[in-house]
């Protein structure tokens, strides 16, 4: 993994250019399993450290419920098109909260294996810093609303490792292997294919032991 110090320097050095009248945002993306929640959640410690308000936003939480997320055949296509209400998290939530620093919303709320929404309260105040994490954030429809943009760099044989030490979805070992190959890989080359997301990314950060590239370019 890259060293985040640098990271955060950068950050810091756009939250000094942005109008302190708005938040900064920052979108963290990568493939399932490339380790975005954990960078998110190091980078928002070390910001806090440098007295600055910043929150992690995840996009998991703004997943379709699974009738809306997966088709009969649970075609990586259709889950690509419809696995997030991202519409409703960027018009509802983010975009919002970035222009005004604060919000206080109630909104549908949905954990991965749920079968049904729950109501969450999001109350943020002051906030100088977003960081949203999520997969497929770096798309040309969404990249204008970003401060910056961070690609975290991971091979889908370490994101299918990652995937079955953590075993969140309750699924067999040989499940997840086929929900990883037959839908959320593939739907990540869709993705790779339509937004080219590297393309879009400020800097790509390395989070790959395997890998042989720098850890930050």
């Amino acid at each position: 993994m890259s060293n985040l110090q640098q990271i955060v320097e950068i950050i810091c050095e756009v939250r000094r250019r942005v109008p302190t009248q708005r938040s900064v945002l920052v979108a963290i993306s990568g493939i399932d399993g490339s380790g975005k929640g954990f960078i998110a959640a190091q980078l928002r410690d070390l910001l806090k450290a440098q007295r600055l308000n910043c929150v992690v936003i995840n996009g998991d939480g703004w997943l379709n419920l699974p009738e809306k997320r997966f088709d009969l055949h649970k075609s990586p296509d259709y889950f690509y098109l419809n696995a997030f209400r991202f519409r409703e998290m960027f018009t509802q939530l983010v975009l919002p909260l970035r222009e005004h620093r604060s919000i206080k919303i109630e909104v549908d709320f949905v954990e991965e294996t749920a079968r049904d929404y729950r109501k969450h309260l999001y109350d943020f105040k002051d906030v100088d810093i977003i960081l949203l994490e999520a997969i497929y954030l770096l798309q040309p429809t969404f990249i204008s609303y970003y401060d910056l943009a961070f690609w975290i760099d991971c091979s889908f044989e370490t994101a299918l490792e990652r995937a079955l030490a953590r075993a969140q979805e309750g699924l067999s070992t040989a499940e997840t292997v086929k929900a990883y190959q037959t839908i959320y890989f593939p739907a990540q080359e869709i993705h790779f294919q339509q937004d080219n997301p590297q393309s879009l990314a400020t800097i790509i950060i390395n989070n790959d032991p395997k890998s042989k590239i720098r850890d930050i370019h």
